[in-house]
């Protein structure tokens, strides 16, 4: 005979798997919980944010993205030069109304990149354009436009997804190959298009395509600073001005492959930081290739073989790097590593060790398929009986918060950016490069918790038309609601009171 449904599997696998419901989710997920994660791992291309999508025409690809940061910042250096030349006018001592010029003026401008755009329309600097003498007036840096236009499609892509099960490992995935924009602005201007072109085409496809596709990006090539990475032996290092950066090569290493137990050692972390040089960006000139382009740089490249986790890897250009990428994406130690992020993600801060084995076999044997683990992560049992104790993050929390009470596409990311930098997680700025950590201690501070409250009670005054508190507690809590979080949300003072307790209420808030 088979056994009764459980009635809290619908919001497992809303909660545990996704963002949470939006209203009608419960009774979608509830007749076949597993069937209805799985229904959308099938789904072809669920991961892409398409550019098709008229709200979507802001969204730039990383190279025009740092082409018009590169731009805009040739016209900001312009104008501070242009400053600065009107500031060095000064009075002669026995003519106070003749202007002259000190002779360290500057005399000479350099030019932009042959065919790189400049946005903003008039060039402030050309001819016949005075100076602005008091505080300009200028509308938001493009860098800053870039970002929110990122962060909107980002937002309403999480807000909108059915199950959301995609959308959590793309978060996932963008978090273990995190980049910060704090960084600087290229970093900004290509955080959004990093993870649209580096992580969400091989979300459900090969770890092995995402590594090589992350560690090529520009996004991060910036971020762990290869571009002044300088084989000693090569000619560019002769000069003797620049050496080898390891930054790129032990966070590959320690954080995105093999972990920090992984059975390396700093010889290997050396010897592949010379196996990584060349892999840059180029520049503004484009003396290497078009500007914002991810080029292999043979001039910076440190010649010869190299000895790599007991292996030799002959000398072959960029072919070297791509080498070693393809060995460590397949280490037993690799499938371990990244067996434990997911199974700490989705299941619990400190997952039982079967579940991490049985993952870690099929990733090796997979070939690191990253379908074929997400549907094992469906499949688990633990995944399903495991108590929901894990605190949702910021992000996770905010984008439950607008599927229950806003579903509706959102044209401003601006209150979503603002949540989360109050909640200690400002969108695509990491601590480090570890990412933000993912363990309920980190996110259960007092602080934390009252930062919540507050937004909970921000939230509910704003909305329009809240209706029964009580009935939308069934529509996003369904069954697993307890008594307890029932006779709360009843029992407010106000129908806003009412939606704040339910969105502090313990179910709403773990996972």
């Amino acid at each position: 005979m088979a056994g009764r449904p459980d009635p809290n599997a619908a919001l497992t696998a809303l909660n545990r798997f996704g963002f949470g419901a939006r209203p009608g989710d419960i009774e979608k997920a509830a007749g076949d919980p597993r069937g209805f994660l799985k229904a959308e791992l099938r789904r072809p291309d669920v991961a892409l944010v398409s550019l098709d999508d008229p709200d979507n025409v802001d969204l730039l690809g990383s190279t025009p993205a740092l082409q018009a940061s590169f731009s805009a910042e040739y016209q900001r250096k312009l104008e501070r030069e242009r400053t600065a030349a009107a500031m060095q006018l000064t009075p002669t001592e026995n003519s106070p109304s003749i202007i002259v010029l000190r002779p360290d003026a500057p005399t000479s401008e350099a030019k932009p990149a042959q065919g790189s755009a400049i946005p903003g329309g008039t060039n402030a600097m050309a001819p016949g354009n005075p100076p602005a003498m008091g505080k300009p007036k200028s509308d938001p840096q493009i860098e800053q436009k870039i970002f929110r236009a990122e962060a909107r499609a980002r937002f309403e892509k999480a807000v909108s997804a059915d199950a959301g099960f995609v959308e959590r490992l793309v978060h996932f995935w963008s978090n273990h190959f995190c980049v910060s924009v704090a960084k600087s602005n290229l970093v900004r201007v290509t955080a959004g298009a990093f993870e649209r072109e580096a992580v969400r085409p091989y979300v459900l496809g090969r770890f092995v395509d995402m590594l090589a596709a992350v560690e090529r990006h520009p996004a991060m090539l910036v971020y762990l600073d290869n571009q002044q990475s300088i084989g000693p032996d090569s000619r560019n290092g002769q000069s003797g001005k620049r050496g080898l950066n390891e930054n790129l090569a032990r966070e590959i290493l320690e954080l995105h492959t093999l972990g920090v137990n992984g059975g390396y050692a700093q010889t290997d972390v050396t010897a592949f930081a010379r196996v990584l040089t060349g892999w840059m960006m180029a520049g503004r000139e484009g003396r290497l290739g078009e500007p914002g382009s991810f080029v292999f740089n043979a001039n910076a490249h440190q010649p010869g073989d190299e000895m790599l986790l007991g292996k030799t890897y002959p000398a072959a250009g960029v072919g070297q790097g791509e080498a070693v990428l393809d060995d460590i994406a397949r280490h037993p130690a690799t499938a371990l590593h990244i067996a434990l992020k997911l199974a700490r993600h989705f299941i619990a801060d400190d997952p039982p060790a079967a579940v991490v084995s049985r993952l870690a076999k099929i990733f090796h044997d997979k070939d690191g398929d990253l379908r074929a683990l997400a549907n094992a992560l469906v499949d688990a049992p633990e995944t399903w009986d495991a108590p929901m104790t894990k605190l949702r993050s910021p992000s996770d929390y905010l984008i439950a918060i607008r599927r229950a009470v806003h579903p509706e596409p959102m044209p401003d990311p601006g209150p979503m950016l603002g949540g989360l930098n109050a909640l200690g997680a400002p969108l695509w700025q990491p601590p480090g490069p570890n990412g933000f950590p993912d363990t309920a201690s980190a996110w259960a501070s007092a602080q934390g918790m009252k930062v919540r409250l507050d937004l909970a009670w921000q939230t509910a005054r704003q909305v329009k038309n809240i209706g029964n508190p009580s009935d939308l507690l069934e529509a996003v809590i369904g069954p697993a609601a307890s008594p307890e979080s029932r006779l709360a949300v009843a029992r407010a003072e106000s129908k806003q009171q009412g939606l704040a307790v339910l969105l502090m209420s313990p179910e709403f808030q773990r996972r």
